[in-house]
């Protein structure tokens, strides 16, 4: 058929469904080819390529076999042009004895995609056996007393071919007292018989020979022969008669050895020697040296002798004799067919070839595993089989043709739930009691990258104390891939991205194997609070697939920081600070002020101030604030007071251990309009040269118009702030410290808030006011094993 019209996808489509249903009517049907035996190598049977639909440029690539149960090396196949011709010596008796029906069965198996096809060779017969008879020579004994038209059966020559060329047709050379009578049997053979035409004198002619001939129906015709030697026996006149012509006897195959199959029964007139009878008997069909049977010459009675095979002889044709004991002895002759019937007693085989193994788990539901052949050696009911598999697996038996099956697969496969299956395959014949037998596949499933890693939790929380040491271990992340070998080994690596004006990749890094998180420099709070990442997780296989998890670090605050001196005028940050006091002020002046900040948080950050003793332990008229570093008068000043006073505050912290830092106040007791002018020098722990006083009146202007200046300069600045937008700060980049002054009944003073944005790669930056209790805070050690994870 060919089809004409525009190549559109319709048409396209139309001639792949065509060329689909051609390739599987091919599959689905045997090929049949036909060749003579006896072919000389090389014989050309067909082109098998061709038929099957097959490319000959693609039977190599495709592994283009043939394959056969037992007769594998007869044809062959020429792989250059697809023809299947003779290989070796084809010799149909050999193959199939006297069957009716021969043939060679092959297996023709493709791959890419897997395909079986069945090829039928019928081998045709030739004449190339003649007749033979089983002896050279045939005694015939015959009475002299015998009257005309006697018969004497002889034995018959047998051809091994079958149909025209085993019809064999009986020829005798010429004599006065014989003629040659052919006897037809039920199966259509025929056996030549001997018919008496002149009466017999012994004394006379006691012996006669002629040729028996036999030629078959072949072309070009074979013939053989026998030598037929009469013997004439005295007068023995009657000779033994059956009381049957033939006997028919119908046995199991299953029969005991010794089994008695039928007592002959045969009768002689005669009196005497001459009446009494001896039995014999003489295997027709098949011909074969071994004996199934025996006779008792005194009874007649015939037993089994061996073991009955329905599936190597399924008839038996004995020819008995009956022989009195007369001189000269005479003969009755009769047949006797067993038929032995068939009994389930072979166990149905099964072959399991062609193997694809291991399955991927994305097999197409419909993939070939594997191909299963199945036979039982008994016939009828006994030898139909039927083919199971082992039930609730994702695979199914496919009938492809008689007793061939595929195994496919019939569902999706999964190998995370089940790895390998153990397939049995069962196969049970029709007989009665059934006979069954079974075939284990075991089918192993290869894995397919399909899972990727996953972690237990995608966000974990850990805390870490600052001033870590290098390389310090923090934390390690764990994933599970539910695949197999490459396709589970799991490596470990960072989501870069910038912290600030640096990379994450100069905080932390993670072992691509072990999975373990290290801080590669020492970690600063003031710095840094919140380190927030990503840690990805991809296995091996291809294409590579990966998650991710959310790795928060917080940085808990050491006592790193010791307290820091503010200046109170320019050029006092750090040194000595120098006020003026008259003597007339009261108890509870405050004369000067020690401003102090520290840049840790928490306790750390908690100040208090403490007076130190003056030296020699003299009493002085001053104290300080504990919490907010006012230094005022405990009395009134009077006269015996000194004119210069030193005073050192310590300035301490609650941390631990506490840090601390000294303010040293220069403290002048002058008299009311005096003015004094000296000035501050910058020495910490030393005193400078005494300073001139100046007019008391010139040092209070200075010193108001310094605090409006600082006023309005502060106004200015709250007003632009409040009316410009919030600054755009850098990603995880710290705030700016703010001072915060409580008042004396507070919880600490000159503490430090800071507005740390978190680390995250995605959304705005959020500012956390976080407070940790020194009960909470971890020791330097525990950065070597801090808590595995904290969740909020």
């Amino acid at each position: 058929m060919v089809i004409i019209g525009p190549r559109g996808p319709g048409s396209q489509r139309l001639l792949l469904s065509l060329l689909l249903f051609a390739a599987w009517e091919v599959g689905s049907s045997p090929l049949h080819y036909s060749v003579y035996e006896e072919s000389k190598h090389g014989t050309f049977v067909g082109r098998i390529a061709q038929d099957l639909g097959l490319e000959l440029a693609e039977l190599v690539p495709r592994l283009f076999r043939v394959a056969s149960k037992t007769h594998g090396d007869l044809l062959e196949v020429n792989l250059q042009n697809g023809i299947l011709f003779v290989n070796s010596r084809i010799d149909r008796e050999e193959l199939c004895g006297r069957s009716a029906e021969c043939s060679i069965h092959l297996e023709v198996i493709v791959d890419r995609p897997l395909q079986v096809f069945h090829v039928d060779v019928e081998v045709k017969d030739i004449n190339d056996n003649p007749p033979v008879f089983r002896e050279r020579e045939q005694k015939v004994p015959v009475s002299e007393s015998a009257p005309l038209d006697s018969h004497f059966p002889l034995e018959g020559a047998s051809d091994a071919d079958i149909g025209v060329n085993s019809l064999l047709t009986y020829a005798l050379s010429l004599n006065e007292h014989f003629e040659l009578k052919i006897k037809t049997k039920k199966d259509k053979s025929v056996l030549p018989e001997l018919v008496l035409r002149k009466l017999l004198d012994r004394e006379q002619t006691p012996k006669l020979n002629f040729l028996l001939m036999v030629i078959d129906g072949g072309k070009p015709e074979l013939t053989g022969s026998v030598q037929i030697q009469i013997t004439v026996l005295d007068v023995n006149d009657n000779g033994p008669a059956f009381d049957k012509p033939s006997y028919r006897v119908v046995l199991s195959e299953n029969v005991q050895n010794d089994t008695r199959v039928i007592q002959l029964n045969a009768s002689d007139p005669d009196e005497g020697l001459n009446g009494e009878i001896s039995y014999g008997m003489k295997m027709i069909l098949p011909v074969s040296e071994k004996c199934m049977f025996s006779i008792n010459p005194d009874t007649g009675e015939i037993r089994i002798y061996g073991e009955l095979d329905f599936e190597e002889n399924n008839a038996y044709e004995i020819q008995v004799n009956a022989i009195d004991k007369g001189i000269p002895s005479m003969a009755g002759h009769s047949m006797v067919l067993v038929e032995v019937l068939d009994v389930n007693d072979n166990v149905p085989e099964v072959m399991i070839t062609s193997l694809s193994l291991p399955v991927q788990e994305d097999a197409q539901v419909g993939t070939v595993i594997a191909l299963i052949s199945v036979s039982d050696r008994d016939s009828g009911a006994n030898g139909q089989v039927i083919c199971s598999l082992t039930p609730h697996v994702p695979f199914k038996l496919v009938s492809t043709y008689k007793n061939y099956y595929s195994l496919v697969l019939d569902s999706a496969l999964d190998r995370e739930s089940v790895s390998a299956y153990e397939l049995v395959v069962t196969v049970r014949d029709g007989g009665s009691p059934s006979l069954w037998a079974t075939a284990s596949v075991s089918v192993g499933v290869a894995d397919v990258n399909d899972n990727a890693p996953a972690f237990a939790q995608l966000e974990y929380t850990v805390f870490v104390k600052e001033n870590n040491p290098p390389g310090c271990h923090i934390f390690t992340v764990s994933a599970r891939d539910a695949d197999a070998q490459e396709n589970a080994l799991v490596s470990y690596s960072l989501v870069e991205r910038r912290v600030g004006e640096r990379a994450l990749s100069s905080y932390v890094s993670v072992h691509a194997e072990s999975g373990k998180v290290y801080a590669l420099q020492p970690l600063d709070h003031e710095e840094l609070e919140l380190l927030q990442f990503q840690v990805s997780a991809r296995d091996a296989g291809v294409p590579p697939l990966g998650s991710n998890m959310t790795l928060q670090v917080f940085v808990l605050d050491e006592n790193d920081n010791a307290p820091a001196l503010l200046a109170t005028r320019a050029g006092s940050a750090g040194g000595a600070v120098s006020e003026l006091v008259p003597r007339s002020v009261g108890a509870g002046h405050v004369v000067a002020k020690v401003r102090a900040v520290d840049a840790d948080s928490g306790y750390n950050a908690w100040l208090s101030y403490e007076l130190q003793p003056a030296a020699g332990g003299a009493r002085i008229p001053f104290r300080v604030g504990l919490y907010t570093g006012e230094i005022s008068t405990t009395r009134i000043l009077d006269e015996a007071d000194a004119q210069r006073h030193r005073l050192l505050v310590l300035v301490k912290d609650h941390g631990e251990p506490a840090l601390t830092a000294t303010a040293t106040v220069l403290v002048s007791l002058v008299e009311n309009g005096q003015a004094p002018k000296a000035s501050s020098r910058a020495s910490v722990g030393a005193v400078g040269p005494e300073a001139a006083l100046v007019d008391i009146n010139v040092y209070l202007i200075i010193a108001i118009c310094a605090v409006s200046s600082l006023l309005v300069l502060t106004l200015l600045l709250y007003t632009a702030l409040r009316c410009s937008a919030p600054p755009t700060m850098s990603q995880c980049s710290p705030g700016k410290p703010t001072l915060v002054h409580s008042s004396a009944m507070g919880s600490w003073s000159y503490s430090q808030q800071r507005r740390q944005r978190v680390c995250s790669g995605e959304g705005p930056p959020k500012t956390d006011l976080m407070a940790f209790s020194p009960s909470l805070q971890l020791s330097r050690e525990d950065c070597l094993n801090p808590p595995s994870e904290v969740s909020y």
